[in-house]
């Protein structure tokens, strides 16, 4: 099942960037990220989801990690968001082989934009960025629109690149430029606002991967909702 996502002329020019950079890299994605792309099942893990929850990801990708997350926890709804209609095209198919079309739903957009893509809908139980910021311009305005989406008592949880500092300096910058031509660029500045806003909180969590490599965070929605104010502020 697929909701359709609005267009504008401002969105055309980064829906084809993204097609561009997916329309064959889809075919292998899944194969050839699942080295890197540290941390994810982590992060699924920790959703710790109950039956009749709403799950929001946003940068759904292939729909690997909603397939994984609809056998982790039955009973849930899910919906994937992406940019680039290419990847739909994967994640459709592989919703579809895997027989979940009934409780995945698939939608074209930008992450700036979900309160309008999915307005007059149920608030979400839990919303995903699964190594999206890091693609994301503007993920202090990702990070907003997704907190006025959620539930009361929702979650938002991330998984992403670190700052890499605690990489050998030539790894760390040859995998900077590699990453860089897929125009993914890690946050440094994302994870250290998270770790200091993250010190001595709770409903809040952060976790690094060897080498400060990739992060896992996790929070209340009322927490991400302080952070996105204090980063906007400080901006």
């Amino acid at each position: 099942m697929s909701i359709p996502g609005g267009t504008s002329e401002t969105q055309t020019s980064h829906f084809a960037l993204m097609d561009r950079i997916y329309r064959h890299q889809r075919h292998i994605y899944d194969l050839t990220r699942r080295h890197y792309l540290a941390g994810r099942d982590r992060l699924i893990e920790g959703i710790n989801a109950a039956p009749g929850d709403r799950i929001l990801e946003v940068g759904c990708g292939t729909a690997r990690n909603l397939i994984k997350i609809a056998r982790r926890y039955p009973g849930t709804q899910l919906w994937g968001l992406d940019a680039s209609s290419e990847m739909l095209r994967s994640a459709a198919h592989s919703v579809q082989h895997a027989g979940l079309e009934k409780r995945i739903m698939l939608a074209h957009g930008l992450a700036e934009e979900v309160p309008s893509i999915f307005a007059g809908q149920a608030g979400f139980d839990h919303l995903l960025f699964s190594y999206s910021l890091s693609m994301i311009g503007d993920w202090q305005a990702a990070l907003r629109a997704a907190t006025q989406v959620a539930k009361g008592h929702g979650q938002i949880h991330l998984v992403d690149f670190g700052d890499l500092n605690g990489l050998w300096p030539p790894a760390a910058a040859g995998l900077r430029h590699w990453l860089g031509l897929f125009h993914v660029s890690p946050r440094s500045d994302l994870v250290q606002h998270l770790e200091n806003f993250a010190h001595d909180r709770r409903e809040c969590s952060i976790e690094l991967l060897r080498g400060r490599y990739a992060f896992v965070f996790k929070a209340s929605i009322g927490v991400v909702s302080d952070f996105a104010r204090q980063v906007a502020i400080q901006h």
